[in-house]
C-alpha cells in the first residue's frame, strides 16, 4: 500500500466517494501550483490548462480502475498519448530558428502522468512527481543558463540589412577573439529584404572566456549598424 494511503486509512486505497474527492483535490492543488509557475513566466499553457489536464487524467484513471480493475489500462495510456499530441501541436513551435514551448509541453505531459498517479491512489508518487516537475521548472533554468554561459560554443540567429555586410561581420567577429565554425543561410527570409543566417561561434579569447557571457557578446554585436537583429539560439 502507498505510504500516504496507509497513513490516511483504508478508505483512501479504494475507489469511493471520499477517495474520489481527495484524489481530485490533490490533483487540482498540485497542478495549480505548477500552472501558476508557468503563468508567472507568461507561457502559453498556464493555470487552467494544467489543472484541466491533471483533473481529466485523474478522473480517467479512477474510471479505469472501477470498470477494468484487472485489465490493461488502455484509457490511461490513451490520455498520455493524447496529452503528448496536444502539447506538441499547440505549444511546440519554432521562431527565428528557436524551439519554443518545448519545456511547457513536456511539463503538461508530466502533469498528466502526475494526475494518473493521483487517480490510481499513488499519493506518494504523485507528490514526488510534483516536486520533481517543480524543481525542473523553477530551479534548473538558472543552472542551465549558467552552464550555457560557461560554454565556449554558441549559435546565433543573425539578420543583416544586406548580404554584402556578411564579410564585415566575419571580420568583426575575428577581431573580438571569436571564431565562426559554420554559417548557414536561412531561405525562409528570402523575400523579407533581409539576409538571415544561423551562425555557430566559438570563443577563442581567454579574456572573453573568463569575463564575458554570451549575452554580453551579443549585446556588443547589436551596436553594429548593419545588424538588424541578433539573438542566441537556445
Amino acid at each position: 500500500m502507498d505510504i500516504i494511503a496507509s497513513f490516511l486509512g483504508d478508505w483512501s486505497a479504494s475507489v469511493n466517494t471520499a477517495s474520489i474527492a481527495f484524489r481530485l483535490l490533490l490533483s487540482l492543488l498540485l497542478s495549480a501550483v505548477i500552472g501558476c509557475e508557468r503563468s508567472s513566466k507568461r507561457h502559453s499553457a498556464g493555470l487552467r490548462t494544467f489543472m484541466l489536464v491533471s483533473m481529466a487524467s485523474t478522473s480517467v484513471m479512477m474510471i479505469d480502475q472501477s470498470l477494468l480493475p484487472d485489465s490493461v489500462h488502455l484509457p490511461a495510456a490513451a490520455v498520455i498519448v493524447s496529452v503528448a499530441s496536444l502539447a506538441t501541436r499547440s505549444l511546440f513551435t519554432t521562431s527565428r530558428n528557436q524551439i519554443k514551448g518545448l519545456t511547457t509541453a513536456a511539463a503538461l505531459w508530466s502533469v498528466s502522468i502526475m494526475g494518473l498517479c493521483a487517480g490510481a491512489g499513488f499519493y506518494t508518487l504523485s507528490l514526488l512527481t510534483f516536486c520533481g516537475i517543480l524543481i525542473c521548472l523553477s530551479i534548473f533554468p538558472s543552472i542551465e543558463k549558467f552552464l550555457k554561459d560557461r560554454s565556449n560554443h554558441f549559435e546565433v540567429h543573425l539578420e543583416l540589412t544586406e548580404s554584402l555586410y556578411l564579410k564585415n561581420f566575419v571580420t568583426t567577429i575575428r577581431k573580438l577573439g571569436l571564431e565562426i565554425d559554420d554559417i548557414e543561410f536561412n531561405p525562409a527570409y528570402l523575400h523579407s529584404g533581409l539576409s538571415v543566417y544561423s551562425v555557430s561561434i566559438t570563443i577563442n579569447s581567454d579574456l572573453l572566456k573568463q569575463y564575458k557571457t554570451h549575452e554580453e557578446i551579443i549585446e556588443a554585436l547589436k551596436s553594429l549598424d548593419y545588424i538588424n537583429h541578433i539573438e542566441e539560439i537556445q
